[in-house]
């Protein structure tokens, strides 16, 4: 659950690093002088990698796992697999 919530507050996070680097785009105007362009671009990224690897150890650590529909199917459940193995050897 805590993973869940900080890749949500890593969501929100970027999404606030962008609207504060749309604004300094829009008030520096290219003013060779002000860097804040620059520097909410380095957070913004700092943020991005940082979410990318909390998604990754959650899928390898099994924390996160999809829950699509149509990845159900292709789960076979324990107690199921013997009978489509026998089923699957009698077809060859």
């Amino acid at each position: 659950m805590l993973l869940k919530f900080l890749i949500v507050v890593l969501l929100l996070a970027l999404l606030v690093s962008l609207g504060s680097g749309f604004y300094f785009l829009m008030m520096d105007r290219g003013d060779a002088n002000k860097r804040r362009l620059y520097h909410s671009l380095g957070v913004r990224v700092a943020i991005a990698s940082t979410l990318m690897l909390l998604i990754i150890y959650g899928v390898s650590s099994g924390k996160l796992r999809s829950q699509a529909p149509w990845e159900q199917s292709r789960v076979v459940p324990a107690a199921a697999a013997p009978e489509e193995a026998a089923a699957a050897d009698g077809k060859n």
